[in-house]
């Protein structure tokens, strides 16, 4: 290899000659900040001092001027104009189980009308939350991954939500907007199961039908986002009106075995007719299922909408292996908008393939 001849270095003190001597201590090179050295400091204090009260006042009128806060260890609530409370966080101290929404510390004349998004985010106590009268806007990100909650009961006089055996609905059940992820022991107990049961254990069918199986009201036209996030469920039922699946709706949901499509003329599998809109990481991860049939009336499919939902299980492709369209593909290319990476993938042979889409497929048969 050849190496370039370099210039020999200069000396320490032949670079200490270069500098002036009457001007060792305030020589300044240039772009960096002159030495401070043998210069008078007696004012810097005051100086200091002066800065940071500058800095003091402007993060409080920051403050003021943007969000007017109630703080505790605990809750986190922000007051609206008409003096109505958001609640922003609610940071669990370790001991609670339940909570109530309904007024700001408890003080009724200040009512929350507001759950902001990830206010409950990975609790890992709650198992039950009750909505009070007046809330009239939840976010549906706002109870994402509370792994131990179990059911939702809602104030019969609010006029916004309601409960439906646990499962939290927009108050004309036209959409669902959560349905808890620690519902099975919930429904454990109700149906008297001591413990969890797999497929292998006696008894499992019927558990499967009382604790891992969903039917959604046939009024529900939107499943919200998050809503079935790590859901344990097996089999979810939805309505032939439903139009919008949103995003992340059955985020890491693995359990989810079957989705099943109660029609006017019975039930078929996977999506249903009518349905429009399939959001972006709408059933990520979701390994368990094995079909999947997108009708001609979708328009929109975002991204990853259907990824890491196939794999390899000893040597063989298993889950998704391939996705069924009722379009032919010119049709589908011009009518269907899809995002990146929306068709799940697999490794094969040191590179990443595509799963192949049918197109102008015909539905199976239940």
């Amino acid at each position: 290899m050849k190496t370039k001849n370099k210039p020999p270095m200069k000396t320490t003190e032949e670079l200490m000659r270069e500098i002036p001597e009457s001007d060792i201590w305030t020589y300044r090179i240039e772009g960096l900040q002159e030495p401070q050295i043998n210069r008078d400091h007696s004012h810097s204090a005051g100086k200091k001092a002066a800065t940071v009260i500058s800095l003091l006042v402007a993060i409080s009128l920051s403050i003021f001027f943007s969000v007017r806060a109630v703080h505790t260890k605990t809750y986190k609530f922000g007051e609206n104009d008409d003096g109505t409370y958001e609640l922003i966080k609610f940071s669990n101290p370790g001991n609670m189980s339940g909570i109530d929404i309904d007024f700001a510390n408890g003080d009724e004349t200040k009512p929350i009308t507001v759950i902001h998004e990830y206010a409950f985010n990975c609790d890992d106590k709650l198992e039950t939350i009750r909505i009070g009268k007046d809330v009239k806007e939840i976010d549906g990100k706002s109870f994402y991954s509370c792994e131990k909650l179990q059911a939702f009961s809602v104030d019969e006089n609010n006029e916004y939500f309601c409960d439906l055996d646990g499962v939290l609905y927009t108050k004309d059940l036209s959409e669902v907007i959560c349905y808890p992820i620690g519902r099975d022991q919930y429904l454990r107990d109700k149906f008297g199961y001591e413990k969890e049961l797999t497929n292998e254990d006696d008894g499992y069918e019927a558990y499967e039908k009382d604790v891992l199986t969903y039917r959604l009201p046939e009024q529900v036209k939107k499943i919200g986002k998050l809503s079935f996030n790590y859901a344990k469920i097996a089999d979810i039922y939805l309505p032939e009106g439903l139009e919008t699946i949103e995003t992340m709706a059955f985020f890491k949901s693995v359990t989810l075995k079957n989705v099943i499509t109660v029609g006017k003329d019975g039930e078929y599998p996977s999506l249903p007719e009518g349905l429009l809109y399939i959001g972006s990481d709408a059933f990520s991860y979701d390994q368990g299922l094995g079909y999947v049939y997108i009708p001609s009336s979708v328009t929109f499919i975002g991204h990853h909408a259907f990824w890491d939902t196939v794999y390899k299980q000893s040597g063989e492709l298993a889950g998704v292996t391939a996705i069924c369209v009722a379009a032919d593909k010119d049709t589908f290319k011009e009518q269907v908008h899809t995002g990146d990476q929306w068709k799940p993938e697999y490794d094969y042979m040191l590179f990443k393939k595509a799963v192949e889409v049918l197109y102008s497929s015909e539905r199976e048969s239940s």
